[in-house]
């Protein structure tokens, strides 16, 4: 069970987070103890220190110093732990960075950041080699994490080793002495809308997530083993598989590949993880292939050593929270992060889930929901939702306006609608930018979706505003069936009577057009501005 925990917490002026999370560990006593379960391999916290140690001091040859950025390129591994501490404990600034975008994309991020130095994952180099060096001023060092240390691969001109840096540097390293309040790392939004932004996050940002999240609603302990279905370069990922884990010396399960339902399932089945992270597009997934007969699953999918799972990313529907339950008896407690707040602020508790919503404010953060002016807005109305809480970004790197128009003071804007329930419950309304105005009223496309998902033949839904012949907004629902289904103008007009029936009349989806899937970004959420490319004006509005 969690732990009822002081939420005002007391970081030391000088502090180094790196140090915190590897050294400590030492010191209490679990050198030998399993920090890392990875293909096989069991990684103990005195092995993680000696290679962050020897990753510190690796780039200090390189002539790295203090607040120089270090973009990691890393898939989930060892070596993302000891790059991320390594260049953290020296002072130096790691960038975790998305392994799914083009290369045009890190060209942006790599000027925009000036990192001199970029460690990468072989299988991910080309993606790098695909920029031409000389558009690369700030980049004097490219260090490939091989995939085979005993053949590694033919490097390029001013490409290094990263095992062979590591094994010629020592494995004694003592922390840079940091403040809690200088750069510890950045982590880039999605981009969604623009440029993506750098957002800065300090030193004792990690504290306050550990303590107020992983401690005081997941009751995290060291015989904990996590496991993350999103990877470590999310802000949620992040948490989940690493800085969690290591603030208490349990152990993290990381897995390089892409988190598809079988290979989650042998995962879980392998390393029996104790609390488990995903999305609500991927808890969708698994059940679809848990329930596919066409499909028989080895191993079967066990969820039975999960003592909790959670879901971040996008609103987790009702029903699939009803589904998952049903089949595996685990609750999901549903929340909402961002990168910019680090992870996790407002989330439902063990025993306490009330599903469909993101549950209450995490003790330690506070929240307001106002209006488009900044004045309250009375409960169970819609309004802006601004969040305060210690593990806000300092800044976004280079975006000084952006930065005012987000971070209001001690209170940043999310960008999220939500409504509060009499009892504190927080129930997701959309993105600012994604509600609809239909027949004078504004409509949320969440609620359409999630009514949508109750339907037994619907995997997944994504509604956006359409306009008909008249010139006005109705809704129009992408659907993606379940395994089996066919899609047919019955179905469709049996899924419009079924939202009739459940919620307000005037919110059913006017048209409904049925699709393999639904466009997402990295983190799972659905990219509804793709849906509305996608859209032609309707010549009449269907019934």
């Amino acid at each position: 069970m969690a732990e009822s925990l002081p939420t005002t917490i007391d970081v030391p002026d000088q502090f180094n987070a790196a140090a915190w999370l590897v050294d400590a560990n030492l010191s209490a006593g679990r050198a030998a103890a399993p920090a890392i379960l990875y293909e096989g391999e069991e990684i103990s916290y005195g092995q993680v220190a000696e290679n962050v140690n020897r990753c510190g001091n690796a780039l200090r040859r390189l002539g790295v110093t203090i607040e120089q950025r270090v973009l990691l390129l890393l898939l989930d591994s060892p070596e993302f732990v000891y790059a991320f501490f390594g260049a953290m404990k020296i002072g130096a600034v790691p960038i975790p960075t998305n392994t799914n975008m083009r290369p045009d994309d890190y060209h942006y991020l790599l000027a925009d950041s000036r990192a001199v130095a970029a460690i990468v994952s072989e299988p991910l180099l080309p993606l790098l080699e695909a920029i031409p060096r000389d558009q690369l001023p700030y980049l004097h060092h490219v260090i490939v994490v091989e995939s085979e240390r005993t053949t590694p691969p033919a490097l390029a001109e001013g490409q290094q080793s990263f095992w062979s840096l590591l094994a010629t540097s020592s494995p004694e390293l003592q922390a840079e002495p940091t403040s809690k309040d200088d750069a510890a790392f950045w982590l880039y939004s999605s981009g969604t809308t623009g440029f993506p932004k750098g957002a800065v996050h300090l030193h004792h940002d990690m504290v306050y997530c550990a303590q107020l999240y992983a401690r005081g609603v997941l009751g995290i302990t060291e015989s904990d083993r996590t496991f993350s279905v999103a990877k470590l370069f999310f802000a949620y990922g992040l948490g989940n598989a690493l800085y969690f884990p290591f603030s208490v010396g349990a152990a993290t399960i990381l897995m390089p590949h892409r988190p598809d339902p079988a290979r989650i399932f042998e995962t879980v089945a392998r390393y029996r993880p104790t609390l488990f992270f995903s999305v609500p597009t991927s808890y969708a997934q698994c059940l679809a292939a848990d329930a596919d007969p066409s499909r028989p699953l080895d191993p079967p999918a066990d969820f039975s050593s999960v003592r909790l799972a959670v879901s971040a990313g996008e609103a987790l529907p009702r029903a699939i929270y009803e589904r998952w339950l049903e089949r595996f008896g685990v609750e999901i407690l549903d929340g909402i992060g961002s990168t910019e707040i680090l992870h996790i602020f407002i989330s439902n508790r063990a025993g306490a889930v009330r599903p469909g919503s993101s549950g209450q404010v995490v003790p330690g953060y506070e929240a307001r929901l106002v209006d488009e002016d900044g004045h309250p807005v009375p409960a169970r109305e819609i309004g802006n939702l601004l969040i305060k809480g210690d593990s806000t970004c300092a800044y976004y790197w280079n975006k000084h306006e952006r930065t005012k128009q987000t971070i209001l003071g001690e209170w940043i804007r999310t960008g999220d609608k939500y409504w509060v329930d009499d009892e504190g419950y927080f129930w997701y309304a959309g993105r600012s930018d994604d509600m609809l105005k239909v027949g004078g009223q504004w409509v949320s496309p969440i609620e359409i979706e999630n009514t949508l998902v109750e339907h037994g033949g619907v995997l997944e839904a994504g509604v956006i505003g359409a306009i008909d012949s008249d010139g006005l907004t109705k809704p129009c629902a992408y659907v993606v069936l379940q395994p089996g289904q066919v899609p047919t103008p019955e179905l469709a007009q049996e899924l419009k009577d079924f939202v009739k029936s459940r919620i307000a009349p005037f919110k059913y989806p006017r048209w409904v057009e049925f699709v393999p899937e639904l466009p997402k970004t990295a983190t799972g959420k659905t990219q509804r501005f793709r849906l509305r490319q996608m859209v032609q004006t309707p010549q009449q509005e269907e019934q």
